[in-house]
């Protein structure tokens, strides 16, 4: 009995791609890539599903904000102004000379 495996997305792609081409068969490159047939056919119609989103514009997904760092980050812009603003009124500009 095989174990299991966990391919990566390159891997997923090339296999999807070249099943896409279909200058092979499915059987084929089962035999090839050591995998089953049915995981090349999920492979190629993901592929085949996902391909428009490539081209979509503003399809960027919204990037998520975790309140707690930007909370933290507020927090160390407001020390860093109030320590900014001691510094130039107490620090007196040099001249060089």
């Amino acid at each position: 009995m095989r174990k299991h495996r966990n391919h990566d997305a390159g891997f997923k792609a090339r296999v999807a791609l070249e099943a896409v081409k279909g200058e092979r068969t499915v059987s084929e490159l089962a035999a090839e890539y050591g995998v089953h047939p049915t995981m090349i056919h999920q492979w190629k119609k993901a592929l085949l599903e996902g391909a428009a989103d490539i081209f979509e514009r503003g399809s960027r997904k919204p990037v998520e904000v975790d309140e707690e760092t930007v909370r933290s980050l507020h927090a160390k812009i407001g020390e860093l102004a109030v320590v900014n603003d001691f510094l130039s009124r107490k620090l007196k500009p040099w001249t060089g000379k």
